[in-house]
């Protein structure tokens, strides 16, 4: 069932829109209402769609949306407000659209519908399958920014923090190179997209992390990494 919240300081309005979501689809929606920031973000939940108000008493709806992006990348918000001179700070911190008042069915409908497809589009991002010291563990790949073989062991530097598996660097490139990685050094296998320069012999990843390219490897590795970018572009 998709989560759904609906926040406006206008009790009407919050009725209203969360019967245009149930509406005949009642078995497929979970909507709750709020009727401050404040309140939202007291509640402490987590929700896959949420309807905010922008021009509301004490906390806004930017504040509260900027608040929520703090600890939740994922919700996709949709404004709803009185003003669309608005829609510029809404995509400003990161929402997915905007509704203007009075709200239509119609527009309630195609929000949901486009937001929901890309939700679905971005769950079908490539997934691991990693067996570490911790157990197994299944994490994006675009997630991971490098594994490094150290002391016969790989490091697994991931965006949640680092795990430990008892595996060969050469098996390591062989599973993850069809997922955008490449060898820029014996004991490394990078993530192409987590590469954020390479200045003489060394590569500075997008966390920070400075790793070195070795000489042999280097030719080859800046070509596949061209290659990579060209890809995306």
């Amino acid at each position: 069932m998709i989560r759904i919240a609906v926040c406006d300081d206008q009790e009407i309005v919050c009725e209203n829109v969360r019967k245009m979501i149930l509406h005949e689809e009642e078995d497929r929606y979970e909507v709750d209402l709020f009727r401050s920031g404040k309140e939202l973000l007291e509640a402490g939940r987590k929700y896959d769609i949420l309807f905010l108000d922008i021009d509301m008493p004490g906390m806004d709806g930017i504040m509260t949306a900027k608040e929520i992006r703090k600890t939740d990348k994922q919700v996709e918000i949709i404004y709803i407000t009185n003003y669309g001179g608005y829609a510029g700070y809404a995509f400003g911190v990161h929402a997915f659209g905007y509704l203007l008042k009075p709200v239509k069915e119609k527009e309630i409908k195609r929000q949901l519908k486009e937001a929901l497809e890309y939700m679905q589009k971005e769950n079908q991002k490539p997934v691991v399958d990693l067996l570490t010291k911790e157990g197994r563990i299944r994490i994006p790949a675009e997630e991971i920014y490098y594994f490094e073989y150290t002391f016969r062991m790989l490091e697994v530097h991931t965006k949640e923090g680092v795990y430990y598996q008892q595996a060969k660097i050469s098996e390591c490139l062989e599973k993850m190179r069809p997922y955008g990685f490449a060898m820029p050094h014996k004991s490394f296998v990078v993530n192409l997209d987590q590469v954020r320069g390479i200045k003489g012999y060394e590569i500075t990843m997008m966390d920070g992390s400075v790793l070195p390219l070795s000489q042999k490897k280097g030719k080859a590795f800046r070509e596949e990494l061209n290659l990579f970018l060209a890809g995306r572009l």
